[in-house]
């Protein structure tokens, strides 16, 4: 017998699935038969059969994903299981987590959130035993070693999991598992890893090459060398490959990679796609270049070209097995790169098109992409984001997801993140989800957005990047837990990563204050504050902070109009001034933790007009204004603040004039509270994650 103080149970269940795993690969099998199912569950103290009627029926899985590796997954088991998570809240029919980013203790707190551990805590409950942590934190332990032990991230594991299904789980006496499937493989190599600090020399570059330029029309070539030169970048460290010219725009033209006399950076690619394949050997073999920014579509997104597209991304990642890493491909179908601390801008996209004013003085963001559109359209519509970089990553033939959050992940410079994606490339997910945490660890927030969520927009994907889409709601469970923002639509993710930089360097909490001049936004506000996973609460406010508002008013003689609490109507006479004095108040009140205030710009007493005819100099250009005092009052406090300004047209200018500042605004107060309510839970997630790594 064991002695109880050395025993380890992991290691005895690892070691009966390692034998059972011989045993069924000598006999051809990938799968453990019934008799072999049954000792392993024997080998953690359960028995393979029904368990008690009326008890809580549980699934436990891990599952060897495409994108994460080993994932784990609890929840309802049995019947309940079948039912259309469609129909549960979030983290309700199940919770799923890396099984490389978890612990037992972790995945427990996430479980504690399922329907299936709160009818086991109300049975415990009603039958008067302690709720059944212990045991499950138990189980997932074991689950989560077995998943280490025999993951492709293991060099020494024998064999990889596929998967293992313990379904109609119950805790009783003995634990019963109902039934289970149990799968294993062979290791396959992975790809070769990426030598990433040449990512530096992509967006940093001391010289640029491009080849694609026409000499006659304004081809793609031709725009982005335009634009390259437009951003600033000298003509001096330009160089245009093209046979039979001497320069072009003033720019001196090569005539091949190995005419030039110093190693390029950077070389941009605009040809046509089907010289790109022999060009990228070229490339390969002259060792001519550090970084490669692949421009031209349709490698891998159609049938014809799968296969020699493919083939392409072999011969790229063979040459990383080189000495130097050899040099790093973004994209193909790519847009390309704008930045601004490198001084240049390769977009194929006019500037007439896209301007790109700065906004501020220091940008403190990122924007990845697989869709170069995407990130024209949120900049379009969202100029005051301009992003400190933004990289389109196409295709991915190449750099990844994954290698392109570890490197920004790293970056002092860098606070928030935002990232579209269609799909990850084998195992990348996981490279991902560990970029994010090391993000997250590093003070940062990552905003992202998965597209190809139905089955029609996982073909449309397929068809624009040949990415695979892969499961949404394992997409997001794993990412939520790795300390993502994972927005759902194109408007929550732009309210997202909007306000995750507007209010990185202010504290937060879940206690809002809310005001308005308006009856329908105060309450709007408070109807707003909660989330499928997470909720705000209205702070109480103090006796003191009632006087002080009640003062407020009294000297704007409103105070027979309005009844000071939380949420507060301060009626449409109230002007600049009063709303400005009772937000400052609020967030004095230490039972506030940020503020979200309605700036009523179509009330009569509020300058929000650029210009006025009724009441002329009474406008934007007044120092009494909004626009004057709200800044200043944002920068000296700590705590958030949200200003709204719901109206039309006429008022954008007062919006942008805020934003400008620094001021967060959003255009209506659903948006801005639930904006916050995601920002404050993702905060505190990753508040919560550095304390468990500390």
């Amino acid at each position: 017998m064991n002695d109880r103080s050395t025993f380890n149970p992991g290691a005895a269940v690892n070691a009966v699935a390692g034998e059972l795993f011989k045993q069924a690969a000598s006999e051809g099998r990938d799968a453990l038969n019934t008799a072999e199912l049954e000792k392993f569950v024997a080998s953690f103290g359960a028995a393979l059969a029904e368990g008690t009627p009326g008890g809580v029926d549980l699934r436990i899985e891990l599952n060897n994903t495409r994108e994460f590796g080993i994932v784990i997954t609890a929840g309802q088991g049995g019947i309940d299981a079948q039912l259309d998570r469609d129909n549960f809240r979030k983290d309700r029919a199940s919770v799923s987590a890396s099984v490389e980013l978890t612990d037992a203790a972790d995945f427990l707190g996430l479980f504690r959130r399922t329907l299936a551990y709160r009818k086991m805590a109300a049975l415990a409950q009603r039958d008067g035993r302690r709720p059944p942590d212990q045991v499950l934190e138990f189980c997932f332990g074991l689950m989560l070693g077995l998943a280490r032990e025999y993951s492709a991230t293991n060099p020494q594991a024998p064999f990889v999991l596929r998967t293992l299904e313990l379904d109609s789980v119950q805790f009783n006496k003995k634990p019963t598992v109902g039934s289970a499937r149990f799968e294993f493989g062979a290791p396959v190599a992975g790809r070769l890893p990426r030598p990433v600090h040449k990512i530096d020399k992509l967006i940093h570059p001391q010289s640029i090459g491009i080849i694609g330029v026409s000499a006659t029309s304004m081809n793609f070539g031709r725009i982005i060398l335009k634009n390259l030169m437009g951003s600033g970048y000298p003509k001096e460290k330009l160089t245009i490959l093209r046979p039979g010219e001497t320069e072009i725009d003033g720019v001196r033209c090569v005539e091949s990679l190995k005419a030039l006399d110093h190693k390029l950076d950077l070389l941009i690619v605009a040809v046509a796609a089907d010289a790109v394949y022999g060009l990228v050997d070229e490339i390969i073999e002259t060792d001519a270049v550090e970084s490669v920014m692949l421009i031209p579509g349709s490698l891998g997104e159609t049938a014809k070209s799968r296969e020699p597209a493919a083939a392409l991304a072999a011969r790229i990642n063979a040459a990383h097995g080189r000495p130097d890493g050899g040099p790093v491909f973004l994209g193909a179908n790519c847009l390309g790169v704008v930045s601004h601390p490198g001084g240049y801008d390769s977009w194929f996209i006019p500037l007439e098109r896209l301007p790109k004013p700065q906004k501020k003085p220091e940008r403190n963001s990122v924007m990845l992409s697989q869709s170069g559109a995407f990130m024209i359209t949120r900049l379009s519509q969202n100029p005051w984001l301009d992003p400190r970089y933004m990289l389109a990553l196409g295709n991915q033939t190449d750099l990844t997801h994954g290698d392109m959050l570890g490197f920004f992940a790293e970056r002092p410079d860098i606070e928030t993140i935002g990232v579209y994606i269609e799909g990850f490339k084998d195992g990348d997910g996981l490279d991902f989800a560990k970029a994010v945490r090391r993000a997250v660890e590093n003070g940062k927030q990552v905003v992202v957005y998965k597209s190809g969520r139905t089955e029609a927009g996982a073909g449309g994907v397929m068809g624009h990047t040949a990415s695979i889409a892969g499961d949404p709601v394992l997409f997001e469970s794993v990412l939520r837990q790795a300390g993502a923002i994972v927005a759902e639509d194109f408007n929550t993710f732009d309210d997202l990563f909007y306000i995750a930089g507007a209010l990185h360097h202010k504290k937060v909490g879940k206690r809002i204050g809310a005001i308005s001049g308006a009856g329908f936004e105060a309450v709007g506000m408070a109807d707003s504050i909660v989330s499928e996973t997470f909720a705000l609460d209205m702070g109480a406010l103090e006796d003191a902070t009632v006087k002080r508002v009640g003062e407020i008013l009294a000297a704007k003689r409103l105070d027979a109009l309005v009844e000071v609490r939380n949420p507060i109507d301060i009626n449409p006479g109230a002007d600049d001034e009063a709303h400005l004095l009772i937000t400052q108040a609020f967030l004095d009140d230490p039972n506030i933790d940020a503020v979200v205030v309605g700036l009523d710009p179509t009330a009569p007493s509020i300058r929000a007009l650029e210009s006025s005819t009724l009441r002329p100099g009474f406008d934007l250009s007044d120092p009494k204004g909004t626009v004057h005092l709200m800044p200043p009052l944002v920068e000296r406090n700590d705590k958030p603040v949200i200003g709204i300004v719901d109206g039309g047209v006429l008022y954008d200018a007062m919006a942008a004039r805020l934003m400008d500042q620094g001021v967060c605004v959003f255009r209506n107060c659903g948006r801005g509270t639930r904006a916050l309510v995601r920002y404050v839970e993702a905060r505190l997630n990753a508040d919560a994650i550095k304390n468990r790594n500390q």
